[in-house]
């Protein structure tokens, strides 16, 4: 949520940044409902004052034995106007809430302007794509014929857009995980942390997928309003939720193993084939929370982060900086990794690191203790996949298939699997 002071003081500025992204303040409305409050406030406070001092003066006639019924009507009559003034009141913040929790987050300066992908920067490429003397297959036709990815079998279980998955391909699976979290644990400084899988709309809230993404999550039936989450992103960060971090203990940093659920509202048609865009994934997904000076320098160390995790399995990748246009609903600025698949011959989406400033951190009040001037001020939150676990074995599987349809394990990745260096019919 943004600072309301941008509403208040400088909203023709907050309407010209947003709408760089392509985002319309409808600035009129904003102005009405500031006018309605400050008049409500003031409505409020003098019916206060008014009633108080009658107040003070049935104790005056009491005490002089004076006939005070009318006063007491009085009281009455004017206890009644201030509820209906703080029901009004009440109204006009809940319609300021409701503008203020679908707004998205302001661009930084430093983002391109741009309306979609086809405005994205390139910031730089790392790794040659391989140069193959045979027609490289896509994952789909790799898992089939080796026998060990089965998407049939998923849509009898459940539906489209699930895989099953056996025997070394699965092991290959788990092994990325596992590799990812110990590297991000020993190697980059972050806590290893477990979260459920199952959130409350407050978390949802927190991160900014309610209320305007709704049709996108899986909600669940019962007694209990729960969702399943659409990333790690959401529990973890709302670990800080209403919470004072002490200065001594920032940043914070946390990786978190997830399998993530998102209905994919909207996308009906695009990336059907495969396991690029499933409603079922994994994601090792790394999340901080730092001091807002330090925010953009830990976002250049959280990109580094994921990409260290594909330069150890040597795939070849871009860093994108998002246009305007493109990013999230609550970051201010978000490099995207694409990885190199030749089945598909294009980069494609891998990973996604954002900083989010104080956008989060306002609508969950994360906070930090500031040594300089003793008080709780908001921190910035970050986060970034490191990497989306499904979508890197599918850069695994094209990017090392062979001619005789086998597929050679990265060296990082070998002694996780028990032996198995090459991928072969099951």
């Amino acid at each position: 949520m943004l600072d309301p002071r941008w509403f208040r003081n400088d909203l023709e500025t907050a309407a010209g940044q947003l709408a760089r992204r392509g985002f319309s303040l409808d600035t009129d409305a904003i102005r009405s409902l500031d006018a309605r409050r400050k008049d409500a406030q003031v409505r409020t406070q003098e019916l206060q004052a008014e009633r108080n001092a009658k107040s003070r003066e049935i104790g005056r006639a009491k005490a002089a034995g004076q006939d005070v019924q009318s006063l007491l009507d009085a009281v009455a009559h004017l206890g009644d106007e201030l509820k209906a003034a703080e029901t009004e009141l009440e109204t006009i913040q809940a319609d300021w809430l409701a503008i203020a929790l679908t707004t998205p987050n302001i661009p930084h300066a430093s983002v391109p302007d741009g309306r979609d992908e086809h405005d994205n920067r390139e910031e730089r490429r790392w790794g040659e794509p391989r140069r193959f003397d045979f027609a490289p297959k896509d994952h789909v036709d790799l898992g089939a014929a080796l026998g060990l990815m089965d998407f049939e079998a998923a849509v009898k279980l459940t539906g489209a857009r699930f895989v099953v998955m056996a025997g070394p391909l699965a092991r290959l699976h788990r092994a990325l995980i596992q590799f990812m979290l110990d590297t991000h644990t020993t190697q980059h400084g972050y806590t290893e942390t477990y979260v459920p899988y199952l959130v409350n709309a407050d978390s949802l809230r927190g991160t900014g997928q309610l209320p305007k993404f709704e049709a996108e999550l899986f909600a669940l039936k019962g007694e209990q309003a729960y969702y399943l989450i659409p990333t790690a992103e959401v529990p973890v960060t709302n670990i800080l939720r209403d919470v004072i971090v002490d200065a001594d203990d920032m940043p914070r940093r946390f990786v978190c193993h997830t399998p993530c659920f998102r209905s994919e509202a909207g996308s009906y048609g695009k990336d059907t084939r495969g396991m690029i865009r499933q409603h079922q994934f994994e994601k090792v997904e790394v999340v901080q929370a730092v001091r807002p000076q330090d925010s953009y320098q830990a976002l250049e160390e959280l990109t580094g982060h994921a990409e260290a995790i594909l330069q150890k399995l040597n795939l070849p990748y871009r860093v994108m900086a998002l246009c305007s246009g493109d990013m999230g609903f609550s970051s201010a600025k978000t490099y995207d990794l694409e990885v190199w698949l030749p089945g598909q011959q294009k980069y494609r989406e891998i990973s996604s690191c954002s900083n989010f400033e104080d956008f989060q951190a306002r609508r969950m009040q994360a906070r930090w203790r500031n040594p300089e001037t003793g008080k709780p001020e908001l921190l910035h939150t970050l986060n970034g996949s490191g990497l989306a676990v499904g979508r890197t074995l599918v850069a695994i599987l094209e990017n090392c298939q062979q001619a005789d349809g086998t597929v050679t394990v990265p060296d990082v990745l070998k002694a996780y699997m028990g032996g198995v260096e090459v991928i072969r019919a099951g």
